[in-house]
């Protein structure tokens, strides 16, 4: 990370409307590094996810297609602890298939992952999308890095609990759900007779199925007990 870069986001940040921020830090981050949307999802003992911040209503949808399907950089960013990159989404059905049918309906061509890491701990990632295919620079990398390092203390800031939480180890594929996801996974798990995992899983492909979010597939299995 350049200090000079780290300074000069710092700078950004505070002359922002609205105040020092997680929402201002990405909307600068966002307009410093001419991408398109900005995502950040935050990751509480390794399973919690929640949504951090979107700087607009295609982010927080790309952001809750990865909740939803399991799958896409934020989570590897996150397990991976690196950066992770896409030059075109179009070509990466293979590595990303539910997430990248998501991708394609908001627009979305390429994206950048960053971890949102302070020493050991990591607690999410920042999503940078973007409508045309193509790479950020090393330079826009570089810039990157540095807001990727404020965006985790203000995460902080905001969101205490992140530094109290019990750590567990990092599990393969999706990192967790809120709680109301567990709970309707468990109504469906006990009606169906099926192992949570494989409950879980059949409301994520409902999910995705139905252009729904999780959480709203939670909510009508915990209002009516059963899937359409």
């Amino acid at each position: 990370m350049d200090d000079d870069d780290h300074a000069a986001a710092w700078r950004r940040i505070g002359a922002a409307e609205g105040g020092i921020s997680l929402a201002t830090a990405a909307r600068a981050c966002a307009a410093d590094l001419d991408v398109d949307s900005l995502g950040v999802s935050l990751v509480v003992a390794g399973e919690l996810r929640v949504m951090g911040h979107a700087t607009d209503e295609r982010a927080r949808r790309m952001e809750d297609a990865q909740l939803t399907t399991g799958e896409g950089p934020c989570t590897d960013a996150y397990v991976q602890r690196t950066l992770i990159e896409e030059a075109d989404l179009h070509q990466a059905f293979g590595r990303w298939p539910a997430f990248t049918h998501a991708a394609a309906e908001q627009g979305m061509r390429s994206v950048t992952a960053l971890p949102l890491s302070l020493g050991h701990l990591c607690i999410g990632a920042v999503d940078l999308y973007r409508a045309a295919p193509g790479l950020l620079t090393d330079r826009h990398k570089a810039r990157a890095g540095s807001y990727a390092r404020i965006l985790t203390l203000l995460a902080f800031d905001e969101h205490p609990h992140l530094l109290t939480a019990e750590h567990r180890p990092t599990r393969p594929g999706p990192q967790g759900y809120p709680p109301s996801v567990h709970m309707a996974a468990g109504v469906l798990a006990e009606i169906k007779q099926l192992l949570p995992d494989d409950a879980l899983a059949r409301m994520r492909a409902h999910a995705f199925q139905h252009g729904q979010s999780l959480h709203q597939t939670a909510d009508h299995v915990l209002a009516h007990h059963a899937l359409d």
